[in-house]
């Protein structure tokens, strides 16, 4: 039993000297190479970073949706009119028409809902506002909302100045206003205070008490946003079927769905719906949106990973003629070995390990490119750092993959060659 232990002692010592050996061998073949190595390094780069590179982006975005399609709250949902209708991709949402939610309902609707929760009621007034305060006038882009004193809550919103809508703001129809940011900097220069100036809206002045703070992201569009109370909007901004949205917020993120089911019961009623009727409104989640928008992202990771597939496709042949041409070029040098007895299966490892380090070297720079590349996306969107350690693990797969089948052909090529006429080659 001894004498086996000491076996097997002396053979791990010699593969793991013989590991080193062939390690050396692989990296002095590199480098005697130099150039087609370099080259075929880029190759497999370039396709890991385009794969990496356009995961990482994508992971960005989905990040991004995701924080940002849940202004209105990372447990909350909306109920809004049928009326209008979304087309995403292929899929159609919302096929039906029907009547408008009134203010008068969702006054009702907040009245009747007791249940542990944030209520809310809001309505869009324009999209084409422009703000003016003194001889400063904003961009005719701004966007003009109708909201009441719950509003910022549910729609995940805070105030980096100022003070929110009072019930008594929302009752007496005050023209008082809330503005974002992007507001305040078109119209307010030298760090001028902009709370309690007041400011032009059309033919109607409006006294800012609020400033909301600024997420460094225009996809909620809050930046260029005005709050206005929305009974004001109502009188200003008022049209036939005007709709409004009501925005509820549990106290327990844990209540959502439960809150949502009794919600939609309360709305039926106010609504008048019989028992046998279908919901003539819908019920949104905060991840509703992003749900669907991310479903139609599959089709650019798919995409994006045929791309550098194929990229990686163009590496494995210039790879393997790499290996091919080294393996001509070192045929007296494998007699040789052959001749002082080196085995056919040693060879074979050595040129196989070779692609394996080509193809793990570019690996890894195209990783590193990749995720910087890629977070390029997080740069502008402003979000925080994304490695995606699933695709830089496919990454270092794939490259795994090109080395063995770049490399196989040509180390079972050198492994065969006979001693005798490999030692005349010239």
């Amino acid at each position: 039993m001894y004498k086996m232990n000491l076996a097997e002692k002396v053979y791990k010592k010699y593969r793991i000297a013989l590991f080193y050996d062939i390690l050396k061998m692989s990296l002095s073949a590199i480098r005697s190479s130099k150039l087609r190595a370099t080259l075929t390094i880029i190759i497999i780069a370039i396709g890991i970073m385009a794969l990496v590179g356009i995961l990482t982006a994508i992971e960005s975005i989905k990040k991004t949706l995701t924080e940002q399609f849940t202004f209105m709250g990372a447990s909350a949902f909306v109920i809004e009119s049928r009326s209008m209708n979304v087309q995403i991709g292929n899929k159609k949402y919302r096929m039906k028409n029907h009547n408008h939610i009134s203010y008068r309902e969702a006054q009702e609707f907040k009245e009747r809902f007791d249940f542990p929760a944030y209520v809310s009621i809001s309505t869009h007034a324009t999209s084409t506002a422009t703000a003016k305060y003194k001889s400063e006038k904003s961009s005719p882009n701004m966007q003009l909302i109708g909201a009441d004193e719950n509003y910022l809550v549910t729609s995940g919103n805070e105030l980096s100045a100022g003070r929110n809508f009072s019930v008594q703001d929302i009752q007496m129809a005050r023209n008082l206003i809330i503005v974002g940011k992007g507001v305040t900097d078109a119209l307010f220069k030298n760090f001028e205070n902009p709370l309690g100036k007041t400011i032009s809206l059309g033919g109607a002045k409006f006294r800012i008490i609020g400033v909301i703070e600024d997420k460094g992201s225009s996809i909620s569009g809050m930046s260029r946003a005005c709050l206005l109370p929305v009974t004001t909007v109502r009188y200003y901004y008022s049209r036939p079927n005007m709709k409004h949205s009501i925005h509820v917020m549990p106290f327990d993120d844990n209540l959502l769905d439960f809150v949502a089911s009794e919600a939609e019961g309360v709305f039926r009623i106010v609504r008048g719906l019989d028992a046998r009727d279908e919901s003539d409104f819908n019920i949104v989640k905060s991840d509703t949106l992003v749900n669907m928008l991310i479903e139609n992202i599959k089709f650019v990771t798919i995409a994006a990973t045929v791309i550098g597939l194929i990229t990686l496709l163009g590496a494995v042949v210039g790879l393997m003629n790499i290996m091919l041409v080294s393996v001509t070029e070192r045929t007296r040098e494998i007699g040789i070995r052959k001749a002082i007895g080196s085995k056919s299966g040693t060879i074979k490892k050595q040129f196989l390990f070779e692609a394996i380090l080509i193809g793990q070297i570019g690996g890894v720079f195209g990783i590193i490119l990749g995720i910087m590349a890629g977070n390029m996306i997080s740069l502008l969107t402003k979000t925080s750092f994304i490695v995606p350690w699933l695709w830089v693990l496919g990454g270092v797969a794939a490259c795994f993959v090109v080395g063995i089948a770049s490399g196989y052909f040509p180390a079972v090529k050198a492994s065969k060659l006979d001693p005798i006429i490999a030692l005349h080659y010239e």
